[in-house]
């Protein structure tokens, strides 16, 4: 169990008898607590929770008025499908760009040049826990007069050149998925807001577009963060910097492992200029990778591909009408990326060992 983890369940569970006394489940002063003490952590105005951060997206897109098959959401294709998922049940259209070839992350001139007439938002990863160049992206939503909307759904807590995401853009959305440097203990996210006015309607909007009573004012979702969720939350985020400053101590271990290999062989994916990058995940370019990924197993040592298929070449985002090729950068990293074990469980001899089986597979 993770440092800090065993402690998070004990506090919890000795506020369980009074939240059950007070059996408030849903939108209770748990929620608005965490909700005041997240947009503080993140720098934000106001944060609103919702049942996860798939629809956190969709209610950022809602407040922008995206919400019919006319308007186009250019993201990116190398991220969990429920980013764009989270286009398709706002009823905006996806439309993917290809990404940076060294840091990964959405790149603005290729999405500049998908951009058509009905581009209506603009929807960046901060991928693995490292921000997008969000002035380049500022820049280029108010060129064209489009919405940015963020997904920081795996980047609590980092930063782009010391400033709060909410600077940038007035949505940011997270995800509480239980692997994210915060989780929840089951499924939570909630939307980081600039402006007071559309806090007061992502309130609505998660709640079934209703003000009060069983009058639904607007079209919405059911969307709410539960008490029971947001309590843990509450506990956890009070050790979210330091879970974050481990991570990021190894990742540096990891680096200092890869660094004696060719770049050619195995390479961490690309740092962005200006993230703070708080490492949800540390994703090296590798290659045999299938044959690397074996050997590490065979020695006890499990990874993942984030993500193995290009969303475009996705069953459920046919309609984008995309075929293999037409986003190569993309497509050849989904082919090279492995996930090596991260996490604030992990200690130094752990990475060391990693390290010294990567170099036994590609040095001998």
């Amino acid at each position: 169990m993770r440092p800090g983890h065993t402690q998070c369940i004990e506090a919890w569970q000795r506020r369980l008898p009074e939240l059950v006394e007070r059996s408030r489940w849903i939108l209770g002063p748990e929620v608005d607590a965490f909700e005041s003490e997240f947009a503080a952590f993140c720098g934000a105005a106001r944060a609103v929770g919702t049942a996860s951060g798939t629809d956190a997206i969709t209610i950022a897109l809602w407040l922008h008025d995206i919400r019919t098959p006319e308007h186009e959401v250019i993201t990116t294709p190398l991220t969990a499908p429920f980013t764009a998922l989270a286009v398709l049940r706002a009823g905006a259209s996806v439309r993917f760009a290809d990404v940076d070839p060294d840091t990964l992350l959405l790149d603005p001139a290729r999405a500049a040049a998908a951009r058509t007439a009905n581009t209506a938002a603009f929807l960046p990863v901060h991928l693995y826990g490292q921000s997008c160049d969000l002035e380049r992206w500022q820049a280029l939503a108010g060129k064209w007069g489009a919405a940015l909307v963020q997904d920081a759904c795996q980047a609590h807590g980092a930063r782009h050149r010391g400033r709060s995401f909410n600077d940038y853009s007035p949505c940011a959305a997270y995800s509480f998925y239980p692997t994210k440097n915060l989780g929840a203990l089951g499924d939570g996210g909630a939307l980081c807001l600039a402006r007071e006015a559309d806090a007061e309607r992502a309130r609505r909007l998660r709640d079934g577009g209703r003000v009060s009573g069983h009058m639904a004012e607007i079209a919405g979702l059911n969307s709410r963060l539960d008490e029971l969720q947001a309590a843990y939350l509450r506990v956890a985020l009070a050790h979210l910097p330091e879970w974050n400053s481990r991570r990021q101590w190894l990742a540096r271990l990891y680096d200092e492992e890869l660094a004696a290999l060719p770049a050619e062989l195995i390479r961490p994916v690309g740092r962005a200029s200006g993230s703070d990058h708080v490492y949800h995940l540390y994703v090296v370019r590798a290659a045999r990778r299938e044959a690397l990924r074996q050997f590490l197993e065979s020695r006890g040592v499990m990874t993942g591909i984030h993500y193995p298929v290009p969303l475009h070449l996705q069953p459920a985002f046919a309609a984008c009408g995309l075929r293999p090729g037409d986003l190569p950068v993309a497509e050849r990293a989904a082919g090279e990326i492995l996930s090596l074990p991260m996490g604030v469980h992990l200690g130094e001899e752990e990475v060391r060992y990693t390290g010294s089986l990567i170099r036994d597979f590609y040095l001998g």
